[in-house]
């Protein structure tokens, strides 16, 4: 009984920390733009984004920790990454977008006129204050704030289960739509910084005394799979009241736009006040989780010479003053940035799943320079990329790493066989 009690404290944790404002709007501006083949759009979605996921969990539980993996690829390459993703995971991006979106989203259209900054250092104040005790930090967003937002997101859902707002457009061309929902799926980005994301369960179960390195792993991947499976349930209904106003609205419509008339339809006013609690809780739990899994990050690479509550300090410092600059600036620098890193750390996982076929480690020294390369030049802009397999997904580095990867594989191999000499054998 404690084990179920203790998976779904921090399987609810986990689910949001993942659930951000981009989770909120990416699915149903795939629904309006798939109408009534909403499914197709949505399993494409839940596999660029939830499978990737639970993946890399599932690699890294099994491993023991990140650096076990990208490691592989040169031990100051892995770190270097690593370093970068959480980087980019806490106080350069992720975190003040949490504070400047629940601005634009929540604050601004209920109550006109707040300082943005003000807001920002209550914002982080609050941020600061929930994350100082770090083996407190999974109960307190697994127990009291993720169920808030879930009751939320499902009184939304369920409101436009009951009463759809329209009819299902049927004009819909049905060819690239898997396609569709798994590039937005991928674009998510959240597996970003999944090395820090499980390093901080493993140690919220041993808090709870689990010692057993077995055990934790075991109760690992199920909060990850409970987490996993309640982001593809609020998927499936926010990409369906996306479809429900297929009718209404066309791709060129405003993802944020979308989801503020969705839910005014459904509920007037009153959707209005649910849809700012649900992006406050959403990106509060965020930065929350992000805040505590960095600083437990960099306590840990520097052997606790910064201590956790000073690097907490400092990331809700800088991401106070970071996110000021609003919504729009902080995407626009962060996607070059994701654009060359992510697909690196998702090739190394997929190596690390894969490891009956890529033992040797030189196929992960081919394959994270490759994808490093091939990721920089089209975070470049060079045209050439756009011609690479499978680079109207986003994934022109896979075939190419993986071709690599192989060839690595055959050369670490080849290195390490032992040919006995026919003369000695005589």
């Amino acid at each position: 009984m404690k084990q179920k009690k203790d998976i779904i404290i921090v399987g609810f944790a986990l689910f949001s920390v993942f659930f951000g404002a981009s989770n909120l709007i990416f699915p149903p501006f795939i629904g309006v733009t798939s109408g009534s083949e909403w499914l197709t759009s949505f399993l494409g979605f839940v596999l660029g984004d939830v499978g990737i996921i639970l993946l890399s969990i599932y690699a890294i539980a099994k491993c023991g920790d990140y650096q076990s993996i990208v490691g592989r690829a040169g031990k100051n390459f892995g770190l270097s990454l690593e370093i970068m993703m959480m980087l980019c995971l806490g106080p350069i991006l992720a975190i003040p977008r949490t504070a400047a979106t629940t601005f634009e989203l929540s604050i601004t259209p209920l109550i006109p006129g707040v300082n943005s900054v003000f807001f920002s250092i209550i914002f982080f104040a609050l941020t600061l204050i929930l994350t100082i005790r770090p083996t407190k930090v999974m109960d307190i967003i697994g127990k009291f704030l993720t169920p808030v937002l879930l009751i939320c997101l499902a009184f939304l859902i369920g409101k436009g289960i009951i009463s759809p707002l329209g009819t299902l457009n049927n004009e819909i061309n049905s060819n690239e739509l898997f396609v569709t929902g798994l590039t937005q799926g991928y674009q998510t980005m959240d597996a970003l910084g999944v090395g820090g994301i499980t390093a901080f369960m493993i140690a919220s179960f041993i808090g709870k005394g689990y010692t057993s390195q077995e055990e934790r792993i075991k109760l690992t991947i199920n909060a990850t799979i409970l987490a996993c499976c309640g982001l593809a349930l609020i998927y499936g209904g926010l990409t369906y009241l996306g479809a429900t106003v297929s009718n209404q609205f066309d791709a060129t419509v405003s993802q944020t736009a979308l989801l503020v008339a969705i839910t005014h339809q459904l509920m007037g006013q009153s959707g209005t006040i649910i849809l700012g609690i649900i992006v406050a809780l959403a990106c509060l739990t965020t930065a929350i989780g992000l805040t505590s899994i960095t600083s437990k990050y960099f306590e840990d690479v520097t052997n606790k010479k910064l201590k956790y509550e000073h690097i907490a300090i400092c990331i809700c410092t800088f991401s106070t003053i970071a996110s000021t600059i609003g919504v729009d600036q902080i995407i626009a620098l962060s996607v070059p940035i994701l654009t060359i890193i992510y697909p690196v750390s998702i090739i190394l996982v997929i190596l690390s799943v894969l490891k009956k076929f890529f033992s040797n480690n030189l196929s992960f020294v081919f394959a994270g320079y490759t994808t490093l390369l091939i990721s920089a030049l089209s975070a470049a802009n060079v045209s050439f990329m756009n011609e690479l397999p499978l680079a109207n997904l986003g994934l022109n580095w896979l075939l190419p790493s993986l071709l690599v990867a192989i060839v690595g594989e055959m050369i670490g191999t080849k290195k390490l066989l032992t040919v006995k000499s026919p003369i000695k054998e005589l």
